[in-house]
């Protein structure tokens, strides 16, 4: 086999470098979906108590009693925060995949050469 030139060495660089950061989105994601599956079940687990009842919530290291509405309430914009920093990752996550497509690609006309045919 020929010597891989420069170009195409820096090419898979390239690739390496992109399908770490796809990876990292990903278990980025990964996380983020986790916790909102949690805050929506606590809320879900919330409907249940009566109004007047009590519940904590987890501060730092220490559990502090709050009213039932608040608890609810930062639940609800902690989903929304999670579902908007999801919907950006998945942009981030489509974003890479082109990249990785479009550089794969490029690699292997530059590897295979312009006259080869590709074996299908």
């Amino acid at each position: 086999m020929n010597q891989i030139s420069p170009k195409v060495q820096n090419q898979l660089a390239m690739l390496q470098q992109i399908q770490q950061q796809m990876q990292n989105v990903m278990a980025q994601k990964t996380q983020y979906e986790m916790a909102l599956r949690e805050a929506k079940r606590a809320v879900e687990e919330l409907a249940d108590v009566p109004e007047d009842g009590n519940v904590y919530m987890s501060i730092g290291t220490v559990m502090m009693q709050k009213k039932k509405e608040y608890v609810i309430q930062n639940l609800t914009e902690k989903q929304e925060t999670l579902d908007l920093r999801i919907k950006s990752l998945e942009k981030q996550e489509k974003m890479l995949q082109g990249k990785f497509e479009q550089l794969q690609a490029q690699i292997k006309q530059a590897i295979e050469g312009p006259g080869t045919p590709s074996a299908a």
